[in-house]
């Protein structure tokens, strides 16, 4: 364990810092931690503080940054704590620190900024923020330097925000390699409903009907249920939080759901009435078209084609692999493995440019690989 803290605290002098003097951080937890590791990187004097003695002591000891100190100056304070304290945490940090600007990186906007609003905080030096980034698993021992690199960083500033204090917001999200975007708290709110906070809960919903099937069913688990499931793993008392803090639009989107739901299983019920298959195969286009829409890598409008190759379950056949990809000229641009149970062999569904699809299977099948399938058969 020693020898992990002495890795993290020696780092050698990272790139020039666009954020200047110290920042404090509240909330040493997995959001908190890494953008203190990320800040550390760049030689950023970094303060931690947290709730919990613990779970502070040990980002400190991972070297996220270092205890406070009665002279602590901080140009920015980054308040990174459950969403039920956060506007009490931030009121608090704009009282003890008058100088400082103080953002928060909580999943939800509006809530916080009307309840400080209420209390007549002056929310001058306040400009809510939140990185559109995160991990299954929480806390100091889970957090990453890299975890920002290529997410969108919302910023929300209003008409009483000065230029230099958002500019030093937006210096914080560059400085952790994320792309910031301007919105109102309002269309944060709105879209974090639709793109993150319903997938939690129809997540938990379909890895709820998990907990009753017969083993038998679950031996059947290909890679669609484990996708579709996925986030289902994330912490019940913080989702608890950010559900009833953005309630509203969330409903919104359920109420939207479950009418789709209750036209499909309708049809479902009479699949040879007229129309019936009509309406099945309208919802599994439209879900093409709402895929089709998603940013791709790098944020790009860009499609890959899909290229499964089986890989036999010994060691280094995945290295052999993108070793042999490499050789023929063709990037790998995402991966996703699957293993059936009880088989040998894996399956590596690869996306490459549509343009690079027919030159990697005829390489790869020369070179001895068994294609499982491509997009285009």
């Amino acid at each position: 364990m020693s020898d992990i803290v002495n890795a993290r605290a020696s780092r050698a002098p990272g790139p020039a810092s666009r954020v200047s003097g110290t920042v404090r951080i509240v909330g040493a937890g997995l959001l908190g931690s890494s953008i203190g590791h990320a800040l550390r990187a760049h030689d950023v004097d970094v303060v931690l503080a947290d709730a919990s003695p613990s779970q502070l002591r040990l980002a400190i000891d991972y070297g996220a940054g270092r205890a406070a100190r009665q002279d602590d100056r901080p140009n920015l304070i980054v308040v990174a704590v459950p969403p039920d304290v956060t506007a009490d945490v931030i009121q608090a940090e704009l009282e003890a620190h008058p100088d400082a600007v103080v953002t928060d990186v909580a999943s939800v906007k509006l809530q916080p900024y009307l309840q400080l609003r209420r209390r007549d905080v002056d929310l001058t030096r306040y400009i809510g923020s939140h990185p559109l980034a995160g991990r299954e698993r929480g806390g100091a021992i889970s957090a990453r330097a890299d975890l920002f690199i290529g997410r969108p960083w919302v910023v929300c500033r209003d008409e009483e925000t000065r230029a230099a204090d958002l500019a030093l917001v937006e210096a914080l999200a560059l400085d952790l390699g994320a792309m910031p975007l301007e919105m109102t708290p309002e269309e944060h709110d709105r879209s974090v409903a639709l793109t993150s906070h319903v997938p939690q809960v129809v997540a938990s919903l379909l890895a709820a009907r998990l907990a009753s099937a017969d083993e038998d069913s679950l031996t059947l688990a290909g890679q669609g249920v484990r996708d579709t499931t996925r986030i289902a793993a994330s912490a019940p008392e913080l989702w608890v939080q950010i559900l009833s803090a953005n309630a509203e639009p969330v409903v919104e989107v359920l109420d939207a759901l479950a009418g789709d739901l209750q036209q499909l299983t309708a049809a479902l019920r009479e699949p040879d009435a007229p129309g019936s298959r009509r309406t099945v195969a309208d919802a599994i286009r439209q879900g093409n078209e709402g895929v089709e829409r998603l940013p791709g890598k790098h944020g790009q409008n860009r499609r890959f084609e899909q290229l499964v190759v089986m890989v036999d379950d010994t060691p280094g056949q995945l290295g052999r692999l993108f070793g042999e990809l490499g050789e023929l000229g063709v990037n790998v641009e995402d991966l996703r493995l699957e293993h059936s149970p009880g088989a040998q062999f894996g399956l590596a569904d690869i996306s490459v440019a549509p343009a690079a699809l027919r030159g990697a299977i005829e390489g790869l099948e020369a070179r001895g690989w068994r294609i499982a399938g491509n997009t285009n058969d």
